[in-house]
């Protein structure tokens, strides 16, 4: 049996928190009109696309054509997509500095537009513990695609089962372990730590 050494994390909602309406709350003052714009106008399924590595200029743009009204919000959408992001998950980031401190190798495979992982990417030396980052928007392939966690292994030199990859997405997970990797389903940190400590991977 393969020892696994190396954590692999994805990005959001496992290490930091995201919600559409962390921006859209701010411009859109009727609650009922702000449901209506995140699961109608702006929404995650639409954003997903820029995961998949469609260009942000040809999404908005269309996306104003359909509901020129909200021009101004879909507009913000775009230049700014980090309010979506409000901070850390809840004891994750500590997590990957106790994991850097025992030279843990620590990699990431993220669902992320390129164009927004440029934006967020500089804002968080937590990032810099990482050997690599996979990030689908570059990649042009997106999780749970089988094809995005072979490049990795082969990106980060791994062989399959030497590492552990961690998602929020039970899909993903369930496509991680098809292909090369352990995996938890991450739902908080305090069971990823118990997990960790099971592999002898924390204290």
């Amino acid at each position: 049996m393969t020892k696994i050494t190396t954590v692999v994390f994805d990005v959001g909602k496992v290490l930091f928190e995201w919600d559409l309406r962390h921006l859209f709350a701010k411009l859109i003052a009727d609650k009922a009109e702000l449901e209506y714009f995140v699961t109608h106008v702006v929404t995650p399924e639409w954003h997903f696309q820029h995961d998949a590595g469609r260009p942000l200029a040809e999404m908005t743009a269309e996306r104003i054509a359909l509901y020129p009204k909200y021009e101004n919000e879909i507009d913000a959408y775009r230049t700014r997509f980090n309010e979506t992001i409000p901070g850390p998950v809840t004891g994750s980031l500590e997590i990957v500095h106790e994991l850097a401190a025992r030279a843990v190798p620590l990699f990431a495979i993220t669902n992320f537009g390129a164009e927004f992982w440029e934006m967020f990417r500089p804002t968080q030396p937590i990032f810099d513990h990482f050997g690599d980052i996979v990030v689908s928007g570059v990649e042009k392939m997106i999780k749970p695609d089988p094809d995005i966690y072979a490049l990795a292994l082969r990106r980060f030199g791994l062989k399959p089962g030497e590492a552990i990859f961690i998602d929020d997405n039970h899909d993903n997970v369930v496509s991680a372990r098809a292909n090369g990797f352990a995996a938890h389903h991450f739902t908080d940190a305090e069971k990823l730590r118990r997990a960790l400590m099971d592999l002898n991977l924390l204290d």
